[in-house]
């Protein structure tokens, strides 16, 4: 039976630029990355994914207020994921979002740095 777990895209606002964080439950937390795009270009393009603190579980439904009230942040997108397969440089991920569809994968490019893309 696959492993299906819970992910959030929240588009985040705050007073020098917008982002959106991809959230993906992962044992006790959420794996956040910060992407450069909106979910629904990711299909289209390769996103920046710069992989950031983990984020407590409240932040899969969560939606107002954040950084001591210097942004906000709303849901962009939800749904579930799969692994599909995972190494410390490649993790190719199912997504069954509202807008976020299909296989996915995140590489890492150096330091912290990702890509996503449309597998």
């Amino acid at each position: 039976m696959p492993d299906i777990k819970k992910f959030v895209i929240q588009k985040h606002f705050s007073t020098d630029h917008t982002h959106w964080d991809l959230m993906l439950h992962v044992e006790n937390a959420l794996q956040t990355f910060r992407l450069e795009l909106p979910p629904e270009k990711i299909a289209d393009q390769l996103s920046l994914a710069e992989k950031i603190s983990d984020h407590p579980l409240k932040f899969l439904t969560y939606q107002g207020t954040v950084n001591q009230g210097t942004g906000t942040v709303e849901i962009a997108d939800k749904g579930t994921y799969q692994t599909l397969t995972k190494t410390k440089n490649r993790w190719q991920i199912l997504f069954d979002g509202q807008i976020l569809k299909g296989e996915f994968t995140l590489t890492l490019t150096e330091g912290d740095n990702w890509q996503l893309s449309l597998s």
